[in-house]
């Protein structure tokens, strides 16, 4: 069943109204009609399943059914921040990290960054990746959409490894430890009280890498300093191998 993502101010007490986009989408692409159904979120938690009662113009008018129990959500909240890659790869690293689970991304640029974007065109990016990421996440049946956020300078990466609980860095080196000892270092179930998840912070480098001093800062700021493997990944492939690995180990995918 289709989904769709809509501000948490189109739902009322009993019905929802999709606009504009997604509007379009229900009527022109998929063909619905009066009293077909379909899911409906407001981004953040609050998903519902609603049947289409009214159609005019570029919007939808839904009746709430029930809301969805069915969680789609991970147990453990993790961030992936990841130096900017050449071309267009950065869309495929939100669409897949958004499918797997992140709940948010963060590009930023580190030493060997060769990407270098304009007020204009870095504007134009992040509104290109946050549709992709919505999109995905309609895709996957998500209950949320992931923050995008604008780009961050290394500086701003280090700042936030202490807002994690555990901070980890893709850095080959001789002592980096695989990602599953790095994930049994710290308990990542909530303890009894807690509502918040525990957040989990991969650094994932550009094309060339981290420098020595890069990885070292990072270190001295919290991060672990990790290995995927004994094969060599390509930037854009790093996260997507993390995410799996951090969503088997902590019980997503059947590990544990």
């Amino acid at each position: 069943m289709q989904r769709y993502f809509v501000p948490a101010e189109q739902f009322a007490a009993n019905t929802v109204t999709i606009k504009d986009d997604d509007a379009h989408h229900i009527v022109k692409v998929m063909r619905q009609k009066i009293d077909d159904e379909i899911i409906v979120s407001n981004g953040n938690g609050h998903t519902v399943l609603a049947k289409i009662s009214h159609i005019e113009g570029k919007e939808v008018t839904a009746t709430i059914q029930y809301e969805l129990e069915d969680k789609t959500e991970a147990n453990v909240e993790v961030w992936v921040a990841q130096s900017l890659p050449k071309g267009d790869k950065c869309e495929t690293i939100v669409q897949k990290c958004t499918e797997l689970g992140a709940d948010k991304i963060i590009p930023f640029q580190s030493v060997r960054t060769i990407v270098q974007y304009d007020q204009k065109k870095m504007h134009k990016r992040l509104e290109r990746w946050r549709k992709i990421a919505k999109e995905a996440a309609e895709q996957a049946h998500r209950d949320v959409i992931p923050e995008v956020t604008e780009i961050y300078s290394w500086k701003q990466i280090l700042s936030i490894a202490s807002e994690a609980d555990l901070a980890m860095i893709c850095y080959e080196k001789e002592d980096a430890v695989g990602i599953k000892d790095a994930l049994q270092r710290i308990s990542l179930s909530a303890a009894v009280g807690e509502s918040e998840k525990k957040k989990i912070l991969i650094i994932i480098g550009p094309e060339g890498g981290f420098t020595e001093e890069e990885a070292s800062q990072a270190e001295m700021e919290g991060c672990t300093s990790i290995h995927l493997g004994k094969r060599i990944l390509r930037t854009e492939t790093a996260g997507m191998v993390a995410l799996s690995c951090i969503y088997y180990e902590t019980g997503e995918m059947g590990g544990k």
